[in-house]
């Protein structure tokens, strides 16, 4: 289980990846309008209290969210943090403090209550309840601290019912947003269940028939044979034609083998993001990235493009199961890249880091992911639909590389991408490593 600031936190990372590519306006409107508004209350309209260096810290917060597209690698991780730290201090401490402040002021309800709206826009129902409460006492504190004591006007005070009505109501519809995705994910499950269902029994039944009709076909193909060489009078066929007929059966196997795996792929994509597996125990990561090479169904001309480097296995606690399908999923992103650009070559990398974790890498030299795809492909039902789409799983219903996010992170590690239109595209697995106990 999850404990209580891992899953918050994990919903404000949620939020992150949405939001990222807003962060430069969402930053520059920040940067520019804590100090704008000072010029607003204290010369414009005047109000009874501002403060210019709380509204300059609050520009100051605001720069590096502004600039969170440039920042180094190693930092990016820690944007979520960052991210929540801010807009607590921004928006319900900033706006309450100076609520209070100025004696419940109509200029400042509105102020508050355009504050609420933002912070609904950015925030799931979790985050926002919790974001209320904590800038709402911080404000507080820091009011009472100050020597000052609640006194509102009693006409200035009838604002709050009407401030509480917009949080409530906005928690509750981004509660019901998130209600709505939990039953579409069900809703899918049940329906791929159905369609693996149907889809499965004829093809055992094909594949059944195929290794039947194995048996006793190169029997048939070498009597047609001697029965040419002897001058029989049967019908001619081309050599081609009877290489076909030898290789029939096996080449319909290998599309059964391939249909069945493509099910299990999307039957583990329907499932609910974000549930951990039942039991986690070590498992090594090159028999995970060997069984995964073994099961998916390449052809000849695929498989050949594929390029394993094991610099050092590693051992991580989670089920080789979905490891494989996460696997999968990786893979078949990476073929559908190179088949489109029609040029590359796909390099798997094991290795192990200084630093107590192993990683798994993915690189394919296809066509890449565009830079406004790049911070949604990890997103669930996140698809653009059109047939210039630079990820595949982006193309379809959104759940694929969720999937694998879902996955990972129930291990307790993470999964990132990095790509280059028209040159690459590199997905980079890091894990823990399991220490023996």
């Amino acid at each position: 289980m999850k404990s209580g600031s891992s899953k918050v936190f994990g919903r404000v990372a949620d939020n992150v990846r949405y939001l990222g590519p807003r962060f430069f306006i969402f930053g520059l409107v920040a940067v520019i309008g804590f100090p704008l508004y000072y010029v607003v209350w204290h010369y414009l309209y005047p109000q009874p209290y501002e403060n210019l260096p709380l509204r300059l810290v609050g520009s100051l917060l605001f720069i590096p969210v502004m600039l969170a597209r440039w920042w180094p690698r190693p930092l990016k991780r820690y944007l979520p943090i960052y991210w929540w730290i801010a807009t607590l201090l921004a928006l319900p401490f900033f706006f309450v403090y100076m609520l209070l402040m100025n004696g419940g002021e109509p200029a400042w309800a509105m102020s508050a209550l355009a504050a609420v709206f933002v912070m609904i826009l950015a925030h799931d129902w979790l985050t926002l309840a919790i974001h209320a409460c904590l800038g709402t006492l911080l404000a507080v504190a820091l009011f009472m601290l100050t020597g000052h004591g609640i006194a509102f006007d009693p006409l200035n005070a009838q604002y709050i019912p009407i401030l509480l009505f917009a949080l409530v109501l906005g928690g509750a519809a981004n509660y019901s947003d998130e209600m709505i995705k939990q039953e579409r994910s069900r809703a899918m499950l049940s329906i791929a269940s159905s369609i693996a269902h149907e889809l499965r029994t004829p093809l055992l039944g094909i594949k059944t028939g195929a290794a039947g009709a194995a048996q006793h076909l190169p029997t048939l193909v070498d009597g047609y044979v001697q029965a040419v060489r002897h001058g029989l009078p049967v019908p001619a066929l081309r050599a081609s034609h009877l290489d076909s007929l030898r290789n029939v059966l096996g080449r319909i196997e290998a599309e059964v083998d391939y249909s069945s795996t493509m099910i299990d792929i999307l039957l583990m994509n329907a499932r609910p993001q974000g549930v951990s597996p039942v039991r986690l125990y070590p498992c090594s990561m090159e028999r995970c990235l060997e069984v995964a090479l073994t099961r998916y169904p390449f052809t000849q001309e695929e498989r050949g493009v594929v390029r394993t480097r094991v610099e050092q296995d590693f051992t991580f606690r989670g089920t080789e199961l979905l490891m494989v399908h996460v696997l999968f999923n990786l893979l078949k992103n990476a073929l559908h890249h190179i088949a489109k650009a029609g040029k590359g070559g796909i390099a798997l990398k094991v290795t192990q880091l200084a630093d107590g974790t192993g990683q798994f890498s993915i690189e394919d030299g296809g066509v890449g992911v565009a830079p406004e795809v790049l911070p949604h492909i990890f997103d669930a039902y996140y698809s653009r639909g059109g047939a210039d789409d630079q990820d595949a799983d982006v193309r379809g219903a959104g759940m694929g590389l969720a999937f694998c996010r879902g996955v990972i992170r129930s291990f307790n590690g993470r999964i990132e991408c990095e790509s280059r239109l028209g040159d690459y595209t590199r997905f980079t697995i890091t894990l823990p490593v399991a220490v023996p106990k």
